[in-house]
């Protein structure tokens, strides 16, 4: 991985600035980070699969170097799509293969059943198809490890709590959760401090979960299709945010699914695997 290769750029989408990063050349791979991530989340995958795409991994909108709307409104659930939507035809695309995590892979999902014709095939890490989500947060098991999506609704304390110690709370989500720590080392941990302590974007961060929690409690399974976009999920089984219980009967929903589990990994798996991970995206992607 040479991160000097990167190319970094803007694109105007949805009346604001996208920061991403590129490389390559061909089809679009887009890839959408997670909380409390940004692009370089991505940093393992981009210049791997780089000699056969046009990758591009976006900050998205509140993160890092994007514009970070004030208002909570400008993170719910329709403006996050149409994000996206205006990346893939402002990079001058009708389709693209898109790659996703955590909350990238909560507007990825959305994105496959709103936009399916802009959709080759997906990819998506430790994020649950949103039916299996949403029947998972009416179980006492999932409810417990989800407390955190209740205590951000609560105004000013979340960012108190993670702006503390230098914004030590930033690094301990990546290295307490981790089961291989060393995926993390002081000089990783530091740049994902650095992006949430940029002016607004802490906030904009936990606006996601605030914008959106009305959406998480009122879908339920049968707002859901089946999808028959070709789909790939990556599980790190060790995750303790969300339970590998949830994968289980995704095939009720997607007609076409692939489910790879690795153990001894936790919630990070592209970041804390990356090998493996781009072994099973470059075997999906070559079928």
């Amino acid at each position: 991985m040479v991160t000097a290769e990167f190319k970094h750029g803007f694109i105007k989408t949805n009346q604001i600035n996208l920061h991403y990063v590129s490389q390559g050349m061909g089809k679009l791979m887009l890839m959408l980070h997670g909380f409390p991530e940004f692009w370089y989340s991505w940093r393992h995958q981009i210049a791997e699969f780089a000699s056969d795409y046009h990758v591009v991994a976006v900050d998205m909108r509140g993160y890092n170097d994007s514009d970070k709307p004030k208002d909570v409104s400008a993170y719910q659930m329709s403006e996050l799509l149409a994000d996206v939507r205006g990346v893939i035809n402002g990079l001058g695309y009708e389709d693209c293969i898109l790659v996703a995590h955590d909350w990238g892979g909560v507007i990825a999902w959305n994105f496959v059943y709103e936009y399916p014709e802009m959709i080759e095939k997906l990819i998506v890490m430790n994020l649950p198809h949103p039916a299996k989500l949403f029947e998972g947060l009416k179980t006492w098991t999932q409810l417990q490890k989800s407390w955190y999506i209740f205590a951000f609704q609560i105004p000013w304390l979340p960012e108190l709590i993670f702006q503390a110690n230098n914004y030590q709370a930033i690094a301990s989500i990546f290295v307490d959760m981790a089961i291989d720590k060393s995926a993390f080392p002081p000089e990783v941990l530091t740049k994902f401090q650095n992006a949430a302590a940029k002016p607004g974007a802490l906030t904009a961060m936990i606006n996601y979960y605030r914008a959106n929690f009305k959406f998480f409690s009122k879908n339920t399974a049968k707002d859901w299709n089946i999808s028959n976009i070709p789909t790939l999920m990556i599980w790190g089984e060790a995750d303790t945010a969300l339970g590998k219980e949830l994968t289980y009967g995704t095939s009720l929903y997607v007609r076409n699914i692939q489910i790879k589990y690795i153990q001894d990994c936790s919630h990070w798996v592209q970041q804390e695997r990356p090998e493996l991970v781009n072994q099973y995206l470059r075997s999906f992607l070559n079928n």
